[in-house]
């Protein structure tokens, strides 16, 4: 008898120390070794018999630190676990409510999260708490229906110049499906009419990895060491979720792309509970790296715009709805990149049914050269602009002599000239106009062209429209608009001034109002003529 004394007696003084020395490593922020001291507080606390109310409410507590700590380690699938042991001992327990609250959140499950915030509310801490848990059900309910209604407005943040973080948006996916591609295995498409400049998805990394971009020419080494760290979070991540390591095991490795499953659209959504359960899917490390080969994107390309401080690096990441995105030379979508998530939306109006398509190269570019920059992507584009190009080439000589002029510098004006006339001999439709205009948009941006040659050529309003008619908005398209609005002193129409706003939104969306869009695009002191 004395002698079970003596080792309870024991044990409750081991059991103290752990406990206070897992306590004082929670707050140091030594996460992973106060991880483990509060495994040990924890395993031996359930091997004692009985266990007492005090040492219920003790175990119920280490938990919750545990699954605090465990969260900032982004094992959330852990953390998760350990709140709910926790919440099984006590179910209004404070501490793990808000814990399981600020999980859920970083998981994008919003009403969820918004569940345990009402009932952690309940609780008379709540008042003296410095949590702050009116912020935290405001931040719920703004996200949740930024979830449902995919608007995302980053005005003030534009306005400001950047100042601060940008506000934080929610994941989102509009109407969109996933279905067989005519282009390449599997691709997005549009369930309804989208109008240029919506919204399509809202879609956070798994991971990303940033380098300080030094005058725009980041190293080979420096990218080397860029891309071993981005997978080996990308890696940690599948290691750590199942739900993860299911959706990644979703994504093309580039090999027998037709024969892959075509996922639901509803897997990817956050509240999702496929494979969120699952420890029977694994993913060999080898394949997790060919898929991240086939499917990583990087920020710093001709379809997005990375707003913000993020601007200054060059980034790479996985967003995976956005890997499903298909090339095409007549693209219909962009991106823009915010933080750690990307917004996509379209660039041009898209029609239920169409297939969404980025642009993964320069495609204001003839024929030739668009065939020598879509094999270093492993492709060859057969989209309806190349098919068209490559069959004008086959039947009229002239066109091919006009793009190995340009390619050898020929006079802007000549080339432009020649190609009109060529066109009109042609009897070319007007949208097929809009695909050899961009093709050779570097002679068409000329504005001593404009000048030069007059009535001979078609304005700069027609040959803006006709592009982005084809290939969607483009920022340089933009930016000879809003140039060319700059130079009218004031002078310019309400028509031209909403010309450039609307291919504004083309390229960034409308995750802005009017006033920050004539703020980012320079046209703030501008004020139009009637």
């Amino acid at each position: 008898m004395r002698d079970t004394q003596q080792q309870l007696e024991m044990a409750e003084e081991l059991m103290q120390q752990l406990r206070s020395k897992a306590t004082e490593l929670l707050l140091r922020e030594k996460w992973s070794d106060s991880i483990q001291v509060y495994s040990q507080f924890i395993d031996l606390c359930q091997h004692q018999t009985p266990i007492t109310p005090k040492l219920h409410k003790s175990l119920c507590l280490a938990l919750s630190n545990r699954a605090e700590a465990r969260s900032r380690l982004r094992d959330y699938a852990h953390a998760m676990k350990d709140c709910d042991e926790a919440l099984k001992i006590e179910s209004a327990h404070f501490k793990t409510l808000v814990c399981k609250g600020k999980i859920l959140l970083n998981l994008n499950r919003y009403s969820m999260a918004l569940s345990c915030f009402r009932a952690a509310q309940l609780d008379p801490q709540a008042n003296g708490s410095s949590v702050g848990i009116n912020e935290y059900l405001q931040k719920c309910k703004k996200l949740e229906l930024m979830s449902k209604t995919g608007v995302y407005d980053l005005s003030e943040w534009v306005v400001s110049g950047f100042r601060a973080k940008p506000p934080e948006p929610a994941e989102y996916i509009g109407a969109v499906e996933i279905r067989r591609s005519g282009i390449r295995g599997r691709g997005l498409f549009a369930t309804k009419n989208i109008e240029a400049g919506s919204l399509v998805l809202i879609s956070k990394a798994v991971a990303t990895e940033r380098g300080i971009l030094p005058g725009h020419d980041l190293d080979e080494n420096a990218q080397l060491v860029m891309w071993k760290t981005f997978t080996e979070k990308v890696l940690d991540s599948v290691a750590k979720c199942s739900r993860t390591c299911g959706l990644i095991s979703t994504l093309s490795s580039g090999e027998d792309e037709d024969e892959l499953e075509v996922p639901e659209i509803n897997v990817f959504r956050p509240e999702s509970e496929e494979f969120g359960n699952s420890s029977e899917k694994k993913v060999e490390a080898s394949r997790i790296l060919s898929i991240l080969d086939v499917n990583s994107i990087v920020e710093d390309s001709i379809s997005s715009k990375v707003l913000g401080k993020n601007s200054d690096y060059y980034g790479v990441g996985l967003w995976m709805l956005a890997s499903f995105i298909n090339h095409s030379c007549v693209p219909n979508a962009r991106r823009l990149h915010v933080g750690d998530y990307v917004v996509v939306h379209a660039s041009r109006d898209v029609k239920a049914g169409e297939e969404l398509t980025f642009a993964y190269f320069d495609v204001l570019n003839p024929l030739e050269k668009r065939n020598e920059m879509s094999k270093t992507w492993g492709f060859r584009c057969s989209c309806r602009r190349c098919k068209f190009e490559a069959e004008l080439c086959l039947r009229q000589e002239g066109i091919g002599e006009i793009e190995m002029g340009f390619e050898r510098a020929m006079d802007a004006a000549a080339a432009v000239y020649r190609l009109e006339e060529g066109m009109r001999k042609w009897k070319v439709k007007e949208k097929e106009k809009g695909y050899l205009t961009a093709s050779f948009w570097a002679a068409y941006g000329s504005e001593k062209l404009m000048r030069s040659w007059g009535r001979r050529i078609p304005t700069m309003e027609s040959v803006v429209d006709s592009i982005v008619e084809a290939v969607g908005s483009d920022e340089r398209v933009l930016k000879m608009v809003v140039e060319k609005l700059k130079k009218g002193n004031g002078g310019s129409s309400v028509v031209e001034i909403e010309r450039a706003l609307k291919l504004g939104r083309g390229v960034y969306g409308k995750v802005m109002k009017k006033q920050a869009m004539k703020s980012l695009l320079g046209l703030g002191i501008l004020e139009p003529s009637y």
